[in-house]
């Protein structure tokens, strides 16, 4: 709110500046109390907003404090020496690690879900949008051998612009081994559950995320391989508004299930009890995946 002093208008320090937020889905305003206290989900809309790891952390877990963080060291390097008009990778990663207080686009570690463990990877989308480069890669595959090795079920989150272009071909080599990874899990009888949120794309949508044996969608995000420029540009065609949301896709048969925000805690421990019992220590292999092909 701004008041008239002489001099022209100036902001009242006594009055905050960020009660309202807009929907960036259909540009609704919305009270910032009341949209923080119903998870950042439009209540005109019905879109989930984006949430940082920390925020989907404490969303998922019974205790967001017992959640330990493994590999929390491990950084991008700049193999290429990439530069860009803007400046270089390594600005660009030093500016991200600033504003997201993370070293790498996901955070990975092993917390309670309804009182079972299970082995958490959360993408930080404020990181570099996401974007999987080699760092990003060797913790999802640290993430899945150390589930492997303890026998603990494996939880996803992912919310990324796909594969980082400043690494090249680096970055697009984690698509191979995240996804080898997960085979291996799967091989093992343990299951794989991933949660696309907003936005999952490109190199991230084709890789670990699309083998999961249970993929679930929050409602009304973007979930494709190609962004709509792309599409645009390459097929001399503007996709639908609603092409590729997670509705369009669940019709398609990509994913399994939207579930809504509030009940997906719920929802992942009733899913991991089905495809691994607590008293079965080994339960049919790639069970859920070869049923949905």
């Amino acid at each position: 709110m701004a008041v008239r002093r002489r001099g022209g208008m100036q902001s009242d320090p006594d009055i905050p500046v960020d009660l309202w937020v807009t929907c960036r889905k259909c540009g609704g305003m919305h009270y910032r109390p009341e949209y923080e206290a119903a998870l950042r989900v439009c209540p005109t809309c019905n879109y989930h907003d984006r949430l940082d790891a920390a925020e989907r952390i404490a969303l998922l877990l019974d205790e967001p404090g017992r959640f330990q963080e493994i590999d929390a060291d491990i950084t991008a390097a700049d193999p290429l020496e990439f530069s860009r008009p803007s400046g270089s990778y390594v600005d660009r990663v030093a500016k991200a690690r600033a504003l997201t207080s993370r070293n790498e686009a996901i955070v990975c570690g092993i917390g309670p879900l309804q009182g079972r463990p299970v082995a958490l990877g959360v993408m930080e989308f404020g990181f570099i949008a996401g974007s999987m480069g080699s760092a990003t890669g060797e913790k999802i595959t640290r993430l899945f051998e150390h589930a492997l090795r303890h026998r603990l079920p494996v939880v996803t989150v992912t919310a990324s612009g796909g594969a980082r272009q400043d690494e090249g071909l680096f970055a697009l080599m984690q698509m191979a081994r995240t996804t080898a990874a997960a085979a291996r899990l799967g091989e093992a009888g343990l299951p794989h559950i991933c949660v696309m949120a907003d936005p999952t794309l490109a190199g991230v949508t084709a890789s670990f995320a699309a083998v999961a044996d249970i993929i679930i969608g929050e409602p009304g995000a973007t979930i494709r391989f190609a962004g709509s420029r792309v599409v645009q540009g390459t097929l001399r065609r503007r996709a639908p508004v609603e092409d590729h949301t997670t509705e369009w896709v669940l019709r398609q048969g990509m994913i399994d299930l939207v579930v809504p925000r509030r009940e997906l805690r719920e929802t992942l421990a009733r899913v991991i009890g089905h495809l691994a019992p607590a008293h079965v220590t080994a339960p049919a292999p790639m069970a859920a995946r070869a049923a949905r092909v």
